[in-house]
């Protein structure tokens, strides 16, 4: 049974509609597109001229196809013309949605002298003398790189570093937006893991931190890993870390609502990729003892053949205590909480039923969840996904900016498993006792006070850790 998606703004367009000045056409226009089940979300008026009117229609659509039908029922109407029809979501694209700033004014001989030469030698030669000062003194000291190969972006698969150049300028601008962090995309046109390491290396001295983003499993694994010991500053692959971070926040809300004991549930998750490996990895050092993960072959077990991926023969060795065999389907019986960061419509409500009492399903495939929110409600006690249409949404914009701006501020050498954590805390934290209902166990991504306490949180743990490098305040930056 094909999902029916819901008219949404990544699907909008603006329609400019010419038609006589009359009474009752606004109304007519609403009918037409209202029968396609399409939403009006805004009329501006364009002109009046000799009693005709051009207007502007803003309409949300649940896909290109579904906006096409709309745009034909339009043409239907008599006495209008069909100026023109924009995509809103292209437009936003147009040149791109990043550009760059000067901090500092130019507007004087001095200013030129201070900000270029002959003054900026003096920088320079401070910085030659003791690096450590290149991160007060240069960009890097809140400037990360976002840096992918395209060879797995969002749903879409291996599209290459062109096409990914999109994702990795909205990724910039949540930095921006939700952690006050300057970020950068760079897309490789490689997808040789070595020479992504090399690439890598080779840019650090001009970052503070480096966001790995797209880049397919098990690579994904290898460079990050590479690059946490060769270069000096917090490498983190936002599709593992940041994931497992907010699925851990929203258990954390999950077991104060339910009171499941994490050491004796059974998790099953849906998913052996970047994001299925992380977040098993924080859920079992949270405490989550029983976890099994399933890939399209069913449950990873110590029988299979798993050939050479070290991130599942990770799993074998640390996963599914019980030796549990089998599909998703089967190994779902009796389990507590179900993961899914998969494929879309995996799980049916009869899988859910199988399930132990009172269970939990965070179902995070997007656009279409592993089970659609409304087949499992009246069974699952708590249920979450990736949409923003839904309660409960778990998305890493809650994490990644703020654990970008806490490494930052305390200099931090790498994001480890202290600062991970410390992150899941905060976010779980922003949902106060007398908030927290199965509707709402998560904050919303546009809860600002998020990425602070996020920040706060991580630069402690950083500190705590022994990773923090932040010099103390009022140390002169002169040689003394």
């Amino acid at each position: 049974m094909p999902v029916k998606l819901t008219p949404s703004a990544q699907y909008a367009i603006t329609v400019r509609l010419q038609y006589p000045h009359k009474a009752g056409r606004i109304a007519e226009i609403a009918r037409t597109v209202a029968a396609q089940n399409a939403v009006i979300m805004a009329i501006d008026l364009v002109h009046i001229y000799r009693g005709m009117v051009t207007r502007d229609y803003t309409i949300e659509c649940s896909d290109t196809k579904h906006a096409q039908a709309v745009l034909d029922s339009l043409k239907t109407l008599k006495e209008l013309k069909l100026v023109s029809v924009s995509d809103d979501t292209f437009l936003m694209h147009l040149g791109g949605k990043l550009e760059i700033e000067s901090k500092v004014p130019l507007q004087t001989r001095a200013d030129l002298s201070m900000a270029y030469t002959p003054g900026v030698a003096r920088v320079c030669m401070a910085i030659h003398d003791d690096y450590k000062k290149s991160f007060n003194l240069t960009i890097r000291k809140n400037c990360i790189a976002i840096v992918s190969d395209g060879s797995a972006v969002l749903g879409l698969g291996n599209i290459g570093p062109a096409a990914a150049m999109p994702v990795m300028e909205g990724k910039a601008i949540l930095f921006k937006e939700f952690g006050h962090v300057d970020a950068f995309p760079l897309c490789l046109d490689t997808q040789d893991a070595d020479e992504i390491v090399e690439f890598v290396k080779w840019i650090a001295p001009t970052f503070g931190g480096v966001n790995l983003e797209d880049i397919s499993s098990p690579r994904c694994f290898y460079i990050e890993e590479r690059l946490k010991t060769e270069v000096d500053i917090p490498v983190f692959h936002d599709d593992q870390h940041g994931t497992a971070v907010v699925v851990l926040a929203a258990l954390i809300n999950v077991l104060k609502i339910t009171g499941k004991d994490p050491k004796k549930m059974k998790l099953v998750v849906a998913g052996a990729g970047a994001a299925g490996v992380a977040c098993t990895k924080l859920l079992l050092e949270f405490g989550v003892s029983n976890i099994i993960v399933c890939d399209s072959r069913g449950a990873i077990h110590k029988g299979r053949d798993l050939g050479d991926n070290p991130p599942k023969l990770w799993l074998v060795e640390h996963t599914n205590p019980h030796g549990e065999k089998g599909s998703l389907k089967e190994v779902i019986k009796g389990a507590d909480m179900f993961l899914g960061v998969s494929a879309p419509g995996i799980l049916e409500r009869k899988d859910v039923k199988k399930m132990a009492e009172d269970p939990v399903i965070f179902a995070m495939s997007n656009p279409v969840p592993e089970i659609m929110p409304e087949e499992a409600q009246g069974i699952a006690s708590v249920i979450a996904t990736g949409r923003s249409d839904y309660p409960n949404q778990i998305n890493n914009v809650l994490a990644f900016p703020g654990i970008f701006r806490g490494a930052l501020d305390a200099r931090a050498s790498d994001i480890n498993e202290g600062m991970k954590h410390a992150a899941a805390e905060a976010i779980a934290g922003v949902v106060k006792k007398q908030e927290l209902s199965p509707e709402y166990i998560i904050p919303s991504a546009f809860n600002r006070t998020v990425g602070k306490k996020v920040a706060s949180a991580v630069a402690r743990a950083a500190h705590k850790t022994h990773v923090g490098r932040r010099m103390p305040k009022g140390t002169s930056i002169y040689h003394v």
